[in-house]
């Protein structure tokens, strides 16, 4: 029976990495996409519509899913943003939205389908985590976005032990900067040789849901090229 995979933000730069690896492995791949704005002559994938900011809009959709096509194998969680500020000129207004936008989008997406691959017996789960929630020097500047998406390293170890003997594997992927033409263009003086191509990170993700990988469960993996 097809495999079934869930990308999140699949309209993105690296969603459309992700979603050529996953079609190109053979499974029956579903993207979301913000109401309203679903991808141009995307063919690769079936898209839904939903607020994954919104608890109910993100379990519906995940239901929807398992209706639909029977399973659920892997969940890709690439929804987020991104936004610069340190200390000084970040308060609650920034950080709730960095929250809202890399952390509760991938909570409410996890948490039921979770839930839904305890039923079904296992499956993988598979954030996005980010170089400066790793590293201070890059995180001071960086505030409410590496402390959004230092909570995903948490989550994926807690979900990690949680899905013990349920056969549910947690792991995240710490790209530096990715190859994208918005960042080619926010920073042209860049050497881009030593970013990472979506490609390759979207070969990652892959492996860490392939068989080879089914055994693995190391939580973190860093790509960061030559950068």
């Amino acid at each position: 029976m097809q495999k079934v995979v869930l990308i999140t933000g699949a309209g993105g730069n690296l969603g459309e990495a992700v979603v050529n690896e996953f079609s190109s492995l053979g499974y029956k791949v579903v993207g979301t996409a913000v109401p309203g704005r679903l991808p141009a002559g995307a063919t690769k994938a079936e898209f839904v519509e939903a607020d994954l900011t919104n608890e109910k809009a993100a379990s519906d959709a995940i239901d929807g899913v398992v209706a639909r096509h029977g399973r659920l194998d892997a969940v890709i969680m690439l929804v987020g943003g991104f936004a610069m500020g340190n200390i000084e000129d970040t308060g609650g207004a920034e950080l709730d939205k960095m929250l809202h936008l890399n952390f509760y989008t991938a909570y409410f997406t996890a948490r039921p389908a979770f839930q839904a691959m305890a039923k079904a017996g296992g499956g993988r789960l598979v954030f996005v985590g980010a170089r400066p929630a790793l590293q201070a020097s890059g995180g001071k500047d960086t505030l409410p976005y590496a402390l959004s998406k230092s909570l995903l390293f948490n989550l994926s170890d807690i979900l990690n032990e949680s899905g013990k003997g349920k056969h549910i594997t947690s792991s995240i992927v710490v790209p530096s900067i990715i190859d994208t033409p918005p960042n080619r263009k926010n920073m042209p003086d860049a050497d881009f040789n030593k970013w990472v191509k979506p490609e390759k990170i979207a070969k990652t993700i892959g492996f860490i849901c392939s068989e080879e990988g089914d055994a693995l469960r190391q939580g973190v993996y860093k790509i960061y090229g030559d950068s």
